[in-house]
């Protein structure tokens, strides 16, 4: 598989480029140091460590995200798990910041980032597409996040995605995402060390206009795992703190 840059700002075409590694040069302390992960609502996520800050899938603000502030904060990459309203707009974002949507296997300043396709519903790509899930190691913590999976986890995207220490994954259903069964299965498969749970109902939700379910039912779905609730937005993940078994970790939004 090809290593790709893309080369891409918000509102410009696409180019790519092979580039070799550099991960190895990164400083050590750039490698170890752990993460600050900003809850932005819905699938919607600021890393920031290691000298970069990524975004993943923000959003406009309708149905289900319609009481969520838009995500429109400055980072260096934007990793994009589909192009559908909830998980990929990305006009107006502060610092043209370059962007990468499909998958493969990239790199951008110092770290390998890698895109595995999954069905983004339950009729084999046909009603939604493929989501692409995203891997990545930031600050010596082996991220994943699912973006919109829909689709049990193949033995070969297993491999790929390994044992993360953070999963980033959908719980709240609908035609296009996981429900809670469903993330528990995902969950059992890949076992991580921290779970934080995305796309579930919110007071965000426009009521009208949104079919996904509120947290609770995948929390009572997973009875005997150890749940960790912030009064915040934003936790730090660091590698040397990581549980040795699966923990839930639930952020809190500021509205």
């Amino acid at each position: 598989m090809k290593r790709r840059q893309f080369i891409s700002y918000a509102g410009a075409g696409l180019a790519t480029a092979i580039v070799p590694t550099f991960a190895s040069y990164l400083p050590a302390n750039a490698q170890s140091s752990g993460i600050s992960v900003q809850w932005l609502g819905h699938t919607c996520f600021l890393f920031t460590g290691g000298g970069l800050k990524i975004l993943v899938n923000p959003f406009r603000t309708v149905g289900c995200t319609a009481g969520y502030r838009l995500p429109k904060v400055a980072a260096d990459l934007v990793l994009i798990s589909s192009q559908l309203l909830d998980e990929g707009a990305v006009d107006g974002l502060p610092g043209n910041p370059k962007l990468v949507y499909a998958p493969g296997v990239y790199e951008f300043q110092g770290m390998r980032f890698q895109g595995i396709a999954i069905d983004h519903d339950r009729k084999g790509g046909r009603q939604f597409g493929i989501n692409t899930a995203w891997k990545w190691q930031q600050g010596g913590v082996n991220i994943l996040h699912l973006g919109g999976a829909a689709a049990p986890i193949s033995i070969e995207q297993k491999i790929l995605m390994g044992r993360p220490d953070a999963v980033f994954i959908p719980v709240g259903g609908s035609d296009k995402a996981y429900n809670a069964a469903e993330a528990k299965q995902a969950i059992a498969v890949l076992n991580p060390k921290l779970v934080i749970p995305t796309h579930y109902r919110t007071q965000a939700a426009d009521a009208n206009a949104c079919d996904i379910a509120p947290l609770d039912e995948f929390l009572t779905l997973m009875q005997g795992t150890n749940v960790r609730r912030s009064n915040s937005d934003t936790i730090n993940i660091n590698p040397r703190n990581l549980p040795d078994n699966s923990e839930i970790q639930v952020l809190s939004y500021k509205f």
